[in-house]
């Protein structure tokens, strides 16, 4: 006999109201209960901060608010104060091997891009054929071996 959705969705919804309730063991119910009463136990400020006072939400977000104030103030300072032509002789004297190790690494890229242009496109795109195949071989594989291996037994 074929049911219809509805009926399937109505006998698994009796069937599951009649299950009785387990009951959590003792320990464990101990153990929430506990950490329930020890939360509710907690000072204002150990709690999260919608629980927080009005007032004092409205203090910390005027702090807040001034401390970012002077943090962006300094940042501006700083940036005003800093001249870039009196301590670019001293970055450049320090930074020497930074350059160097720029311009080598500027010459493997030039390297590395002639030899990516003289392969033939239909090459890269077989290439890239081969590398998804084998990706999706893999996947099918660790499928079956699942299944193979562990579905079987449960």
């Amino acid at each position: 006999m074929k049911r219809s959705p509805e009926q399937l969705e109505k006998l698994i919804h009796q069937t599951l109201r009649s299950v009785p309730d387990r009951r959590a063991p003792s320990s464990l119910e101990a153990r929430v209960m506990a950490a329930i009463a020890e939360r509710a136990a907690r000072p204002w400020w150990r709690q999260s901060y919608a629980s927080w006072p009005v007032a004092v939400r409205c203090g910390f977000l005027v702090i807040t608010g001034g401390l970012m104030k002077l943090a962006l103030m300094a940042a501006f300072w700083v940036m005003t104060e800093l001249n870039p032509a009196q301590y670019s002789r001293v970055i450049e004297t320090r930074l020497t091997w930074l350059q160097q190790a720029q311009s080598m690494l500027g010459g493997l890229v030039n390297i590395a891009e002639t030899l990516f242009r003289s392969i033939p496109p239909l090459w890269l795109y077989g290439g890239l054929a081969v590398v998804v195949s084998l990706y999706v071989t893999l996947f099918g594989l660790g499928a079956a071996a699942y299944r193979t291996l562990y579905a079987q037994h449960r």
